[in-house]
């Protein structure tokens, strides 16, 4: 098998590249079981990649024709997005099985309409686990606040999860909290000896829209006459890396220590974080500026299609996210500086993500009750 720079991510860096997209039409060509050849360890997926999934094309139409007269619209959904994740789960459990449980993940997120819903979110979380009842699938639970409760329970209960929609520091520390408190309650539940390892977890922090947001801010902040043309210059499309490098800080000073140690010992993961939002979306920034600039051991990054083409064709592997932090705490000072505020922004993009994913899915319904009435079955 010739070696990719995906290959050489993950076995001179230690980093894990994964896809951030699934489809029918990749499980039944072999197009997903190609990208793992190339070095593809896990699969991320959400309810805007399901939608842009089902709603387009036939490669549904087979399915939904067997599954309508039985199933409501949504029911119908959930069908088909288990059925897709249990065949996706089926191409990556050599790698799950390869790594040790280090990698081979499909993620697969509870409804967006629950993300304020703490209970719901649980007892969602825990019927995808006995659903699918898979080692190596995670369910995605928002980072909202009313999600950190569920991602403590969902871990002590001993179910793994990816936690989705990171978009601060502050909020990330209180994930890596609500994974280790988890942790403690499940190895209380299991009693002397207990061993954690068939636990998983990775806290997803999106990149690039900090960038998006804050440019936004900045170029209003400039139009106003607050920033002359230089510092705009200046300040432009730096927050999300610096913002990203103090977070792996953050995860290697909370994973080390007595309290991680005492956890370790009983055979715990590491919560690894996970770069998403990783494309590149003001065309003026290099293609692979949210990959290779945050390239460093024990972590991940899932990538849309085009970027993952890109880094397979002009990648860097090179360890980066652990330069220059210092440099990424000034950074982010001169952002406050210029009137900037990160919590703020971290706020309006969480409030953002929740409603994109939850319009996303609203809209998927409404085409899949089209496409019924289109097959012959107008559901209930």
């Amino acid at each position: 098998m010739t070696k990719t720079k995906l290959h050489e991510l993950f076995d001179q860096e230690g980093q894990s590249p994964w896809i951030d997209n699934l489809s029918r039409d990749w499980l039944e060509n072999g197009h997903l079981a190609h990208l793992v050849e190339l070095g593809v360890r896990g699969v991320t997926s959400n309810p805007t990649i399901f939608a842009k999934s089902i709603s387009t094309g036939v490669s549904y139409d087979e399915a939904m024709r067997r599954l309508l007269p039985d199933h409501a619209v949504e029911e119908t959904y959930w069908e088909l997005v288990v059925e897709d994740i249990q065949r996706a789960l089926e191409v990556l459990a050599p790698v799950h099985a390869a790594s040790d449980g280090r990698d081979g993940f499909v993620s697969l997120e509870v409804s967006p309409a629950l993300a304020h819903d703490t209970a719901a979110t649980t007892t969602s979380a825990a019927a995808l686990h006995q659903r699918i009842q898979a080692p190596n699938l995670l369910v995605k639970i928002p980072a909202t606040v009313e999600g950190l409760p569920a991602i403590e329970e969902t871990i002590a209960a001993g179910h793994s999860v990816n936690v989705t929609l990171i978009f601060s520091l502050e909020r990330y520390d209180a994930v890596i909290e609500a994974y280790q408190t988890g942790l403690e309650r499940l190895a209380a539940s299991r009693g002397p000896g207990a061993d954690l390892s068939d636990v998983a977890s990775v806290a997803s922090f999106f990149v690039s829209r900090v960038d998006t947001e804050v440019d936004h801010r900045l170029e209003r902040r400039a139009a106003d006459g607050a920033l002359d043309p230089a510092q705009l210059h200046q300040l432009r499309g730096h927050a999300a890396i610096a913002q990203t490098k103090l977070a792996y800080q953050l995860f290697l000073d909370r994973f080390t220590g007595p309290r991680w140690e005492a956890l370790a010992a009983a055979g715990a993961r590491r919560q690894r974080p996970l770069w998403a939002s990783t494309s590149t979306k003001d065309p003026s920034y290099p293609d692979l500026y949210y990959v290779d600039e945050l390239i460093g051991a024990d972590s991940v990054n899932t990538m849309p299609d085009v970027t993952l083409d890109a880094f397979l064709d002009h990648g860097t592997v090179r360890q980066t996210v652990t330069e220059d932090v210092a440099g990424a705490r000034a950074a982010l000072d001169r952002l406050a500086d210029a009137g900037i505020d990160l919590h703020d922004v971290s706020s309006v993009l969480e409030v953002e993500g929740v409603a994109s994913f939850a319009k996303s899915f609203d809209e998927l319904l409404q085409r899949m009750q089209a496409k019924a009435v289109e097959l012959g079955h107008p559901g209930r």
